[in-house]
């Protein structure tokens, strides 16, 4: 079972965590390997992962199942719990960027048989905050709380480019994630130079390093704190109905979109005369 590559408690250049409580480390490293993992695991899965020995594992863990943190399942492996989605909701509730998408979405037709996310950027990930799953066999179904590397995804492309580009470098230079496709960008020099691309027309462009066969568009959403983006609308279609006329119609749109969006969140674009 391989270690998630988020990571909340060793945040890029800052100190090991130094904490009075141990054990409530221990179980955030449990939660976050039961999430990362794509199905129920096993204590010595767990130990494997978190670096634990099984004896401390096995106590802390008969803890989380009883408060319904982490459910046991017949076999004796464990996945998250009932509770965590109760944390989940609230946290979405209280995103105000989540709750206008929503108003917005209701009032808008656009896009109305598509795929739409609205995601924002956590370390070198972005995390799905909304998902509105279309009618086109994508090959794949965006779920709340579902990651992805942010240099080969439209959002992700999308909030990276209202970074300065030394920290967009400095973020990813040492920690550059496994290519998703062979269509992946390779590096982050020839992320940069997509970056530049993205500035200029002020959204981006998946063009299958995600998925193959599926062409996303996406645009930063900007709040009142202003010129980085808090996160970022995409819209997903199969490639196969993506021409250069349709391309250049899409991405002013989901532009558009993410402009209404962000103006609901009280940005204000600054004029250039």
């Amino acid at each position: 079972m391989p270690k998630s590559s988020y990571d909340p408690l060793s945040a890029p250049g800052q100190p090991p965590l130094k904490t009075t409580a141990p054990a409530v480390v221990r179980a955030v490293q449990v939660l976050d390997a039961l999430a990362a993992a794509p199905q129920p695991v096993s204590l010595a899965d767990l130990a494997r992962a978190t670096g634990a020995p099984k004896s401390s594992l096995h106590g802390l863990c008969e803890t989380l199942v009883h408060l319904h943190l982490v459910k046991r399942l017949p076999d004796g492996t464990m996945a998250l719990g009932p509770h965590v989605m109760g944390w989940a909701n609230a946290f979405l509730s209280q995103t105000q960027i989540t709750e206008e998408f929503r108003t917005l979405w209701e009032a808008t037709e656009a896009f109305g048989e598509a795929t739409v996310t609205l995601s924002m950027l956590d370390d070198t990930e972005v995390v799905y905050l909304a998902c509105r799953n279309g009618n086109r066999p994508l090959g794949v179904t965006f779920r709340i709380g579902m990651r992805l590397p942010a240099p080969y995804t439209a959002t992700g492309k999308a909030i990276l480019s209202t970074l300065p580009p030394e920290v967009v470098r400095a973020l990813l230079v040492d920690r550059w994630p496994d290519p998703l496709t062979r269509a992946s960008v390779a590096t982050p020099d020839a992320l940069a130079i997509e970056l530049d691309t993205v500035r200029a027309l002020g959204y981006s462009t998946d063009n299958g390093q995600m998925r193959e066969g599926m062409t996303c568009f996406g645009a930063p959403v900007f709040d009142t704190s202003g010129h980085q983006a808090v996160g970022a609308i995409a819209v997903s279609y199969l490639s196969n109905e993506i021409d250069t006329a349709t391309a250049v119609r899409v991405g002013p749109r989901v532009r558009d979109l993410a402009d209404k969006l962000s103006a609901r969140l009280g940005h204000r674009k600054v004029l250039k005369f």
